[in-house]
């Protein structure tokens, strides 16, 4: 099939999360010195926070490699879990990494995770969207463990950073798109990451659905909105040069 009768086959898409894959600018600095380098945390955690797409998963992806700890996403933070951590290896339960972690529902585990890492020793990192003073919790020992927690935000993206992240995620998906319709999309689209991230996932589909490259008509009607004050409107598209 062909044209607009292709069928988008849902090819995975899978993430690069190696340190050398992560893309170093003033946005994040301050989370990549502490989370990667050799000033202790106090109490042994920290927390890093910030907008969708700023870079916190693929910090703790890398932190989690290297410090060979357990990585797991706030809704599996629970007492089993927690258990079976304990009760496994000692080298098993020696670093943790949550991401996500404002979602966990078992906060009674948050606040037992949250204690083994200041009896314990035990390094653990964290990550979500709001700092952890914030987060909504119910347990006033747990409401105080946060508070006291060293929180680290990650800002949204630079204009430059904006640009590789668009470039890199093009890249990622193998899709084809011109330097003036790259260019023209980084001033229509809106100046976060998620955004740059959705983009491209949007592109990606259209892409396959349409069975052609990226062009600036097949971009306005995948992102339409998104784009900020498109300059032709929406019946027109169709007559837009493929460019």
């Amino acid at each position: 099939m062909g044209g607009a009768d292709q069928l988008a086959l849902p090819f995975g898409h899978r993430s690069r999360f190696a340190r050398a894959d992560f893309v170093a600018a003033g946005s994040n600095g301050a989370a990549r010195a502490w989370l990667l380098g050799a000033n202790p945390w106090p109490e042994h955690r920290m927390a890093l926070w910030g907008p969708a797409g700023a870079g916190k998963t693929h910090l703790l992806e890398i932190w989690a490699q290297e410090q060979g700890a357990v990585l797991l996403r706030g809704a599996e933070v629970t007492g089993a879990t927690l258990g079976a951590l304990r009760d496994g290896p000692a080298e098993t339960f020696r670093a943790v990494a949550v991401d996500d972690a404002d979602r966990a529902e078992d906060q009674q585990a948050i606040l037992h995770l949250l204690n083994a890492a200041r009896e314990q020793r035990i390094a653990l990192v964290m990550a979500a969207r709001l700092p952890p003073a914030r987060w909504p919790v119910a347990l006033p020992d747990l409401a105080s463990r946060l508070r006291a927690t060293m929180a680290i935000e990650l800002r949204q993206p630079e204009d430059a950073l904006l640009r590789i992240l668009l470039l890199r995620h093009l890249a990622d998906r193998q899709i084809v798109v011109s330097q003036p319709v790259t260019e023209w999309l980084l001033r229509r689209l809106p100046r976060t990451a998620s955004a740059i991230r959705d983009a491209a996932i949007r592109l990606d589909q259209a892409g396959l659905a349409a069975g052609r490259r990226v062009t600036r008509a097949l971009a306005v009607s995948a992102l339409h909105d998104l784009l900020d004050h498109e300059e032709v409107p929406a019946d027109r598209m169709a007559d837009l040069p493929a460019r």
